[in-house]
């Protein structure tokens, strides 16, 4: 059981270099699970570890080589009683290789237990370069993490946060009503 699931994750992976975002879209939604909204682009390279475990909303751009992991112990009876392990909103901005974690092992456990918990990007986010946003973390809406930040613990609606870890660096207007529509047909 073990191959079969490394290899269907490989497969995703190379579906990540088809240099057609339409074609991209399609094999995430039909083949791997992905929840995707309306008018939402996924750009070259996306890895993901265990896809169906992935929710993007609408109107939402996931830049060049990010890793999106949707794993949750117990996954299917996670998926129907609490939704998503990785819920993005809608008009989420999220820049290239960002990655995002939903599991990561506990280093003081004797047998090295992976633990996990639920990563949730509300609408209007704004995530730069190079970001690295652990699990269980919530970042609220209109909110806007610095390049190369590492988020290890919740933001709050329209805080604007950087460095390792992430900090409060000032708070962001609260009119936001911007429709992100961007989409290259061949990246």
């Amino acid at each position: 059981m073990r191959l079969l699931i490394d290899f269907w994750v490989y497969l995703c992976a190379l579906t990540g270099y088809i240099p057609s975002h339409t074609i991209r879209l399609f094999l995430y939604r039909v083949f791997f699970g992905v929840k995707i909204g309306h008018d939402s682009s996924i750009h070259w390279r996306c890895e993901f570890n265990q896809p169906a475990g992935v929710s993007v909303g609408h109107n939402t751009i996931i830049g060049n080589d990010a890793f999106l992991d949707g794993r949750m112990k117990h996954f299917i009876q996670y998926k129907k009683a609490h939704g998503y392990p990785l819920t993005i909103g809608n008009n989420v901005s999220i820049a290239g290789e960002v990655r995002m974690y939903t599991m990561e092992h506990d280093i003081d456990s004797p047998d090295f237990t992976e633990v996990g918990a639920p990563v949730v990007i509300d609408d209007y986010v704004v995530i730069g370069t190079r970001v690295t946003i652990l699990p269980g973390v919530h970042i609220g809406r209109g909110a806007v993490v610095a390049s190369g930040a590492v988020v290890t613990r919740n933001v709050g609606e329209y805080e604007v946060v950087g460095g390792v870890p992430a900090k409060l660096i000032k708070t962001r207007n609260k009119n936001l009503t911007y429709t992100l529509k961007f989409a290259r047909l061949f990246q």
